[in-house]
Formats: structure tokens, sequence, C-alpha cells
């Protein structure tokens, strides 16, 4: 693992029992004691989450609305200070570049939150439509870190070390404050399907706001979280990963994600024209969840096969809902044979797959 990237908490994660492992050329927690109690900790009450891997890019100047707007498929014009915006970024043909956050801190001052492992490939793709427009853009992803407190817990955890009024921030917003002495930019936005949020400051600070997270976290049932917890519960909320559910071969309608496709707003923008004709036409493929009524976890890659047995798609996420105690999952499948039964084989045992309408669960709505 020497020649992996590591956060500031990466000693941090070691000293506490983490499992360390390769994400994305990263060397991150996938676990601490388990994924099962470190997910219900999550639904329950809380979890802290180094999520310092992510990028995170400066998009600045006179031309930066328009730039984006050009660069994304929603509407950044809808934008104002302090909103959030999701949004994928999309290549002509409408395959997924990748999907980020936009945070707008003012008029013509934007940055961006990007995907780990998309980084590098990322920065190529802004910084060659943004040639000859009027704008700057920053790689700030090497001084800043990035932590998320998220559970129905999180903002009692958090309010106490900041004189910052959390619960005036609504979801998808951001302030900038201090927590727990350290300057940061405070969001409201969250990966798991509860409450939280996601704290940006300097990579030096990281080390000592991850230790007062936690001290102030543990009387509250707070568990540090890796990528296991992530994961399933990304999953459990039906929330697309990058390299899974949305790639440069699905597109976002295809992935159900129609609400981020703004073909109605002003100017041009990259894959408009595709998307514009799998809409009329519609997509020839689709992405469903499914749930099982099995603890068997149908992996990744796993054919799809339809009632007469012939393969209509394959699994694009599985893992064992701890909430629901069966297999979850994602799958692609040609839209022909979305509504009708869909199985897949584990291990010679043929499983159903139940369609579900994500989230899995119930969750709590986020102020």
């Amino acid at each position: 693992m020497g020649t992996l990237k590591r956060t500031p908490l990466r000693d941090f994660h070691a000293e506490h029992g983490a499992r360390l492992v390769d994400f994305a050329g990263w060397e991150m927690p996938v676990q601490y004691r388990s994924i099962l109690e470190e997910h219900r900790a999550v639904r329950r009450a809380a979890g802290l989450f180094d999520v310092g891997h992510m990028g995170e890019v400066d998009i600045q100047g006179p031309g930066a609305l328009a730039f984006l707007n050009a660069l994304v498929t929603n509407n950044v014009a809808r934008m104002y200070p302090g909103r959030v915006l999701y949004s994928p970024m999309c290549q002509p043909d409408g395959g997924v570049v990748d999907d980020l956050l936009i945070y707008m801190r003012g008029p013509g001052d934007y940055f961006l939150c990007i995907n780990a492992g998309n980084i590098e490939g990322d920065l190529a793709w802004i910084r060659a439509a943004a040639a000859g427009r009027d704008v700057r853009v920053t790689d700030r992803s090497e001084g800043c870190a990035l932590l998320a407190v998220q559970g129905p817990r999180a903002e009692a955890i958090l309010q106490p070390l900041t004189p910052t009024a959390l619960g005036g921030i609504k979801y998808y917003h951001f302030t900038q404050g201090r927590v727990a002495g350290v300057e940061c930019v405070i969001s409201r936005t969250g990966y798991t399907g509860e409450d939280g949020f996601e704290l940006y400051h300097a990579a030096g600070e990281d080390v000592a706001l991850a230790r007062a997270l936690l001290e102030a976290g543990r009387p509250h049932g707070m568990e540090l979280c890796g990528l296991g917890a992530r994961d399933s519960l990304r999953l459990e909320a039906g929330f697309p990963l990058y390299g899974h559910e949305l790639t440069r071969e699905i597109s976002p309608l295809a992935a159900g994600l129609g609400w981020t496709v703004k073909l109605d707003k002003e100017g041009d923008f990259s894959g408009r024209a595709a998307l514009q004709a799998e809409k009329d036409r519609g997509s020839p493929r689709r992405v469903v969840f499914f749930k099982t009524g099995d603890r068997r976890i149908i992996r990744p890659e796993t054919p799809v096969t339809g009632p007469d047995g012939a393969v209509v798609g394959r699994v694009l996420s599985g893992t064992l809902s701890p909430m629901l105690s069966e297999a979850i999952g994602s799958a692609l499948v040609g839209a022909g044979a979305a509504a009708g039964p869909l199985r897949a084989d584990v291990r010679g045992a043929l499983i159903e797959l139940h369609q579900v309408k994500p989230p899995f669960i119930e969750l709590r709505k986020t102020p």
C-alpha cells in the first residue's frame, strides 16, 4: 500500500483499528469493528466518515455560471449563494463523466466536489471545456479535507461544537463557520439517506477535528464508519455510485435521474442532443433496484435473466441490507425486460429479484 494516496487521517484510522484497503488509489478504511454495526449506528444514532479522498475544484470568474451550465445537465442558473446542486456531467453521447456537487459561494464563485477515482479525469475534462472561457479552474483537492457526520443525532452532536445555528441550514445548503475551533464549510447534503453534515476544512486541521467530533459523538452512540457501511447505506437509500449505477455507458436517463437533466434550460450543454433523443425514443436500458427475501448477496456483474432464462442484463451493485436482513441491489436490464420477472443465479440457485422503488426503508426527512 506504499504507493497509495492517503488522507491526513490514515494513522488515525489505524489507531482505531480500521481495516485499510485500496479504494480508487487511496488507502481507506473499509470497516472498523463491523460493517453491520456501523450501518445500524448511522440509522439509529450517527456515524463519522472520512471523505477526504474526494476532490474539490474552484470554478471562478465572470463566465463561471455560463461555463457550469454548459458543463453539467442540471440548471446552475437556479442556484443562489449558500445553495448546493447535484448534477451529472456528461459526454456528448449522454454517458456520464462523473456525478458531482456544485456549491455556490457567490456570483462567479463556485466549487465542485468530485469523486475520488475521477479527480484526474474530471480535471482534464473540465479544463478542456474551460479553454477560451472567462473562467479559472483551480484544483484544491490536496489541501482540503472532508469529514461527514451522518445520522439522526448528527445535529445534536455538532451543535455544541459550533456557534453556527445548524438548524438554519436547510437540506442541500451550506454556510461558513467554525467547528471545534476549525474553520469549515458546513454543508447539509449526505450520502446515507439520513440527516447529516459535511465539514470541508484545511487538511492540516483534519486530525484535531476528527478527534473532537469523535469525543463529542461517543455519548450519542456515534461510530467510526468505513467504506463498507457507506456503500450499504447509500444503496439502501437508492443513491447511485459512479462506476456502478452511473458510468460512461449509462446515461442519467437510464439511471432514473431524469430530474437532473434540464433539457429546457437556456443554452446548450454537453450531452444535450443525445439525451433529448434518448428521452424522445425511450432509454433502451434501465437501472432497476431489487430485494430478494434471501440473505445471499448477489455480486456485481452477475447476469440477470428473464422468465425464459435468457440474459436480459447484469447486476450493478449488491449488498446485504442490515435493516432488512436480506440482499438488495441494482441491475441494468433491457427496457423491455424491466417490467417482467427477473432472476439471478447464485452458486446454482435461481434467486428472484423483486423490484423496489427506492429507498428500501423509510428514511427520516432532512430539514
